[in-house]
C-alpha cells in the first residue's frame, strides 16, 4: 500500500461509517468507489511474475569522459503472457524508469542505459526492480531482480617518464648519506670496536697496520614511496583545483606501481590499496574534500611518525598553502628522505624550485606534469 492507498482506505472506511450514522447515500458511494479502486489495484499488484532479468555491463572500470552503456534484458520464462509493467533502475543518484510491454512466453525486451562518466566517482547501478500496481498509485508491488553493481569512473591519468627507481633500484637500494656498519655498499675502513661483526674485518689492512680494521658501508634502503594527497578543503581554491590534484596524485601513484615500487598511499584520512594499479585507481575514484581531513601542515609530521622508513615522500596539495607553510614541518622528516611537493593550480606556469630539503613543482595541468617529471629524478 502506498501512502495514497492508506489515505484512500481511511477515507473509504470513514465514509461508510459516516453514511451509516448520518444516512447519507453520497458518503456510502464515496466509500464504495474507493474500496473498488483499492481492490482493483490489489488485483493488478498480486500474482507471480516469471521474469528473468539480466543486467549486462561490459566493464566496471571507466575513464572520465569514456562512453559507456549497460543493457537490461527482461525475459518471460513462463507459459503465459505477462501484462505490461514498469521497471526502474537506479543509475547513481537518478532512477531510470522504462516501460516493458506485454511479453509472450519466451519473449524478451531490451533496454539500453547510458552511464554518466563526465565526472570521477563511483556509480551504483541497480538493482533492477519491476513495479506493478494500479494507475492511481494506490497499490504498488516492487520486486528486485538483480543485485547492484559499482562502476568506478577513474580520474584522468597520464603516463609519466620512468623515474629510474623501479625494480632494479629496489634490489640495489637507494644510497643515503648515512654511514652503516652493515650493508652492501662499501664506504671506508675504521678501527675495530667491541661488538663489531668479525665478518667485516679487513684482514689485509689489519696485517699492514697492526690493528683490527673493519669495513664501513653506505646505508641503503628499499625505495619505499609515501604518497599523500591533502583532502582538506582549505588547501584548495575550488573543486576544479582538487580534481587536478587527484589526477596528479593518481598519475604519480600509477607510475610508481608500474615501476614496481613499494608504495604507501594516503588521501585525506583514507588509506588506499596499492596491491595493483586498478585497485589503486578504484580507491581514487570516490575521493572528496572534507573540513575534518588532515591539512597539509600536519602531513609532514605525520609522515615522519608513521612512515619513518620511507625513502621518498610525495605530497600533492592545492595552491592555498604558502611557502612558509610548505617549509614549516619539513625538518621533522628523515634527512635521508627525498621530498617532493606537487602544488596544483590550474593555469599556473610549470615551475621547479628548491625549498630547503624539498623540491616544489608547480603544476597547472596534466600535460605540464609530464614535462615536469622529465626535469626531476625520484
Amino acid at each position: 500500500m502506498r501512502p495514497l492507498g492508506w489515505a484512500a482506505l481511511v477515507v473509504a472506511a470513514g465514509s461508510v461509517v459516516a453514511s451509516l450514522v448520518l444516512g447519507w447515500a453520497e458518503l456510502a458511494a464515496v466509500g464504495i468507489v474507493l474500496t473498488v479502486a483499492l481492490a482493483a489495484g490489489g488485483v493488478q499488484a498480486v500474482g507471480r511474475s516469471t521474469y528473468r532479468v539480466d543486467l549486462r555491463l561490459p566493464v566496471v572500470r571507466l575513464k572520465v569522459g569514456e562512453r559507456a552503456v549497460a543493457e537490461v534484458v527482461v525475459h518471460n520464462e513462463g507459459r503465459r503472457s505477462l501484462l505490461p509493467s514498469y521497471f526502474t533502475v537506479p543509475v547513481g543518484r537518478r532512477n531510470v524508469n522504462y516501460f516493458v510491454p506485454t511479453l509472450r512466453p519466451e519473449a524478451s525486451h531490451d533496454e539500453i542505459l547510458s552511464i554518466p562518466t563526465q565526472r570521477r566517482g563511483v556509480i551504483s547501478l541497480g538493482p533492477v526492480t519491476s513495479v506493478r500496481g494500479d494507475g492511481l498509485g494506490l497499490v504498488r508491488r516492487e520486486v528486485q531482480w538483480t543485485k547492484s553493481t559499482d562502476i568506478f569512473v577513474h580520474p584522468e591519468v597520464v603516463r609519466l617518464t620512468p623515474a629510474g627507481s623501479g625494480l632494479l633500484r629496489d634490489l640495489e637500494g637507494q644510497s643515503l648519506q648515512i654511514i652503516s656498519d652493515s650493508d652492501i655498499s662499501f664506504h671506508a675502513l675504521r678501527e675495530y670496536v667491541p661488538g663489531d661483526d668479525r665478518r667485516h674485518v679487513h684482514w689485509k689492512t689489519t696485517a699492514r697496520v697492526g690493528e683490527l680494521m673493519v669495513r664501513q658501508f653506505d646505508d641503503t634502503r628499499r625505495t619505499r614511496t609515501a604518497l599523500l594527497l591533502s583532502g582538506h578543503e582549505a588547501d584548495y581554491l575550488d573543486r576544479d583545483e582538487f580534481e587536478l590534484a587527484v589526477s596528479v596524485y593518481a598519475s604519480l601513484g600509477a607510475q610508481s606501481l608500474i615501476e614496481e615500487r613499494e608504495v604507501v598511499a594516503f588521501a585525506g584520512s583514507d588509506t588506499l590499496r596499492t596491491g595493483s594499479r586498478p585497485y589503486f585507481l578504484d580507491d581514487c575514484s570516490p575521493l572528496d574534500l572534507a573540513a575534518e581531513h588532515r591539512p597539509y601542515q600536519q602531513l609532514p609530521a605525520w609522515v615522519g611518525a608513521k612512515i619513518p622508513d620511507a625513502s621518498i615522500a610525495i605530497f600533492v596539495v592545492g595552491s592555498t598553502p604558502t611557502a612558509s607553510e610548505l617549509r614549516a614541518k619539513l625538518p621533522l622528516l628523515d634527512k635521508g628522505m627525498s621530498v617532493f611537493i606537487f602544488q596544483c593550480q590550474r593555469g599556473t606556469p610549470p615551475q621547479v624550485r628548491e625549498l630547503d630539503d624539498a623540491t616544489v613543482l608547480s603544476v597547472g595541468s596534466l600535460e605540464q606534469l609530464v614535462k615536469l617529471m622529465r626535469r626531476v629524478s625520484m
